[in-house]
């Protein structure tokens, strides 16, 4: 957890950002996705113990505020990325979070939410998931299995967490100790048949547990490839389509190394998108949503 506040306080030192808190996501748009037994349990705190020694967080009314901020920051992001052609968010990216439980330290799946609500409205007809953590977002396949209006595409460790793997649309699975040239060439491989879809928004997992660093990724990308995985991606989506930044997951050590490389990716972000000309908003400063941990006590700064 320490991971969310020091990133803050890294992008905000730096400059170039506009943070607002990130609103409570509403129980309706939860429940476009998941099961709704699921939901009141899990908000009211009655959850079975073997469910949450699945999601691996113990219960408490501070988690409830803090998983609908998550949804909710997705959410406000997508919105940001319609009028400004990038939005992003300090948080989500819970991609292992199933229609009737969480797994994972996902409780709910915040793309998949934010996907159902922008197409349920008519805000976009076609949707992708660009995933590149080091773990599959197996939740996002499964709940978005069977929508052909939405591309999910997962890259990631075939040896790790889940060990069950779903059927993303595109799976590209890399063994132990890949390294950047492999990385990113599957990257570039996959890209064109991202666009191929012809999405009108584009989620991009951008975690970061990939790094050689990281205690659970078992890849070995630098963080220079890293970098470049990032360019790659934000750069083709600033020519054709709005995308969503979501954190994912970081678990390097020492946890520095994890926050420099989600710092690079949001700033990364700020140097493709600040001189770029969108119509219905200013490209800079970039606007960043923050999950909030209680509604009664947010502020714009000091959120966490």
């Amino acid at each position: 957890m320490r991971k969310y506040p020091m990133l803050r306080e890294r992008l905000e030192a730096a400059g170039g950002f506009a943070f607002d808190p990130a609103p409570l996501a509403a129980r309706e748009a939860i429940e476009r996705v998941h099961d709704p037994a699921y939901v009141d349990a899990f908000l009211n705190g009655t959850l079975p113990p073997d469910a949450i020694r699945r999601l691996g967080f113990p219960w408490s009314e501070g988690l409830v505020r803090r998983t609908l901020a998550s949804a909710g920051g997705t959410i406000a992001a997508a919105d940001d990325a319609l009028a400004n052609g990038w939005g992003g968010t300090l948080a989500g990216g819970t991609h292992h979070a199933f229609h009737g439980y969480g797994s994972g330290y996902c409780v709910f799946n915040d793309i998949a939410i934010a996907i159902r609500g922008l197409i349920d409205r008519g805000a976009v007809q076609r949707a992708a998931v660009i995933d590149l953590d080091v773990h599959q977002g197996d939740g996002t396949a499964a709940l978005l299995a069977g929508e052909t209006a939405v591309l999910t595409v997962s890259l990631h460790n075939r040896n790790n967490f889940p060990f069950r793997k779903e059927a993303s649309d595109i799976d590209v699975e890399l063994g132990d100790d890949a390294g950047d040239d492999e990385f990113l060439t599957e990257v570039r491989g996959v890209l064109p048949r991202v666009f191929a879809h012809n999405p009108d928004i584009v989620f991009y997992q951008s975690g970061v547990d990939g790094l050689r660093e990281d205690r659970l990724g078992r890849l070995a990308l630098t963080l220079d490839g890293m970098r470049q995985r990032d360019e790659l991606v934000l750069s083709a989506c600033r020519s054709r389509v709005p995308v969503v930044v979501t954190l994912g997951g970081g678990y390097a050590d020492p946890i520095e190394r994890t926050v420099d490389a989600h710092a690079q990716t949001f700033q990364t972000a700020l140097r493709l998108y600040q001189c770029a000309d969108f119509s219905n908003a200013e490209a800079n400063p970039l606007s960043v949503s923050l999950p909030a941990p209680s509604p009664r006590t947010v502020t714009k700064y000091s959120p966490w």
